[in-house]
């Protein structure tokens, strides 16, 4: 049977599988775009040949060099400054023990118990029932609950979502969701601000034809990164991420004895997980313990497809099948 440290260790492998796997898929994606365009516009051949050569050669003098060092880059600022700029997208405000003492002995009470330290306690002003955790490790990691989780769920209930996302942390979910969110953030951002580039350089064709020439290639520009933000990188934040809410959900019953807090917890907040604010960072969603989009939204439809959370009702089926073990005993 894996124990905690497996998870440990195999999320550590994931996360080193993520920095290989977005440059690689980053390169291929910019090499087959490359050819296309080339094939399109420049070929002078029947059969494309010289396209293809352009496109081989741009592929190892600037784009594999380029798709490594804007994967290194946005790594290491993902990785010191990523959960960061995810709690100010969710507008987040930290607490301390003064401010919600209840709180603050609920984390820090399970903290204890399973030898971790402290995170730092964020609440969203948002009436919804959500939550999720984020950092790079357990000495840097960040619990974040709305306003709405904290009212509206009873005590055991409230524990054993908090113990949760502390089981995220203890396991090394927030690592590598961190870098896959983070890196869909950017490709995303980036899409938004080359087709707001090319519709400004589109504008300014009358006063000269290359302003005017540059907006096809912040389109093209654009279409990369949106394709890589919104189908490549999920793809492969689903292929290494699957079974890590089913354990955390274990780890938090065991954590508190109470698996069927946890299912009542999960049933309440399916009724209203929508986080509004998180409607213009959909890529948080996976972060989350139950998805906090909006129905309408095209991330809502898309996570279903590229769904890293199992089913809620499979997640409640799960913990009332443990809590029914702990009554029997």
């Amino acid at each position: 049977m894996a124990t905690t440290y497996d998870f440990i260790a195999q999320n550590k492998r994931r996360t080193w599988l993520l920095v290989l796997l977005f440059p690689i898929t980053f390169a291929v994606l910019a090499y087959g775009l490359l050819f296309v365009l080339l094939y399109l516009t420049g070929a002078d051949t029947a059969d494309g040949s010289l396209s293809l050569w352009q496109a081989t050669h741009a592929l190892a003098v600037w784009v594999v060099p380029s798709a490594w060092a804007v994967a290194m880059l946005w790594i290491v600022i993902s990785y010191f400054s990523g959960d960061h700029m995810l709690l100010r997208g969710a507008g987040a405000i930290e607490i301390h023990k003064k401010d919600q003492p209840e709180i603050y002995r609920l984390v820090e009470n399970l903290c204890i118990s399973q030898g971790l330290p402290v995170p730092r306690i964020y609440i969203i002003n948002d009436e919804s029932l959500n939550a999720f955790a984020t950092g790079r490790d357990p000495q840097h990691a960040s619990v974040a609950l709305t306003v709405g989780i904290v009212k509206r769920l009873e005590r055991a209930e409230l524990e054993g979502v908090i113990a949760h996302e502390l089981s995220h942390i203890k396991n090394r979910d927030i690592r590598l969701m961190l870098i896959t969110v983070a890196g869909i953030s950017f490709c995303t951002f980036m899409s938004e601000l080359c087709f707001r580039m090319a519709l400004s350089s589109a504008r300014s064709r009358r006063r000269s034809k290359n302003e005017g020439s540059g907006a096809l290639l912040f389109v093209a520009v654009g279409l990369f990164f949106l394709i890589y933000g919104y189908l490549i990188a999920p793809l492969i934040r689903l292929a290494v991420s699957r079974t890590r809410e089913y354990q955390a959900d274990a780890s938090a019953a065991l954590m508190t004895r109470n698996p069927g807090a946890l299912a009542r917890a999960l049933e309440k907040i399916t009724q209203d997980p929508t986080v509004e604010v998180l409607d213009a960072h959909a890529s948080m969603a996976a972060m989350c313990i139950a998805n906090p989009l909006s129905k309408k939204s095209f991330f809502t439809w898309l996570s279903g497809i590229l769904a890293t959370h199992p089913p809620v009702e499979k997640r409640i089926a799960k913990l009332r099948e443990m809590d029914a073990d702990v009554l029997a005993r």
